[in-house]
């Protein structure tokens, strides 16, 4: 693969990594992470997961309405993408391991053009394409 780079940025971590600090070096981000309660944390900032899930919902979005119009489609009003990212142990090595739940809602359009678009967008999504293979993702369309 050769990436023709048009962007990068550039983020650092402080502090104890799931209980510390991040920041990008545009400012936009300068965020407190705590580990959820669920992994025996207070909750009381962001975590990876969660800045995951959200770079994800974007980046996939943006793939589908690229794909989509150069299909034909036009990804009509109240088009969302939702992405839920999950963190547990991995069976297999002992360590930890991410999946990605991928829900599409294209109101309006008939199920089969719905899932269409899904999938072409799943094939195009730069963060799709980082991550197949490497953690176990689903992509659900709903009308």
């Amino acid at each position: 693969m050769s990436i023709d780079t048009v962007y990068t940025i550039t983020s650092k971590a402080t502090g104890g990594g799931r209980d510390g600090q991040v920041y990008s070096d545009t400012g936009q981000i300068d965020l407190d992470l705590r580990p959820p309660k669920e992994m025996g944390g207070s909750g009381e900032g962001s975590n990876p997961e969660e800045l995951f899930s959200a770079g994800y919902a974007a980046c996939f979005l943006g793939a589908l309405r690229a794909t989509a119009e150069q299909s034909g489609v036009k990804p009509p009003e109240g088009t969302e993408v939702k992405v839920t990212i999950g963190i547990g142990k991995d069976s297999s090595d002992g360590g930890f391991g991410l999946t990605a739940a991928i829900d599409v809602t294209l109101p309006g359009l008939d199920q089969e053009t719905a899932d269409k678009v899904a999938e072409t967008a799943h094939s195009f999504c730069p963060y799709s394409k980082a991550t197949k293979g490497n953690i176990e993702q689903t992509v659900t369309a709903h009308v």
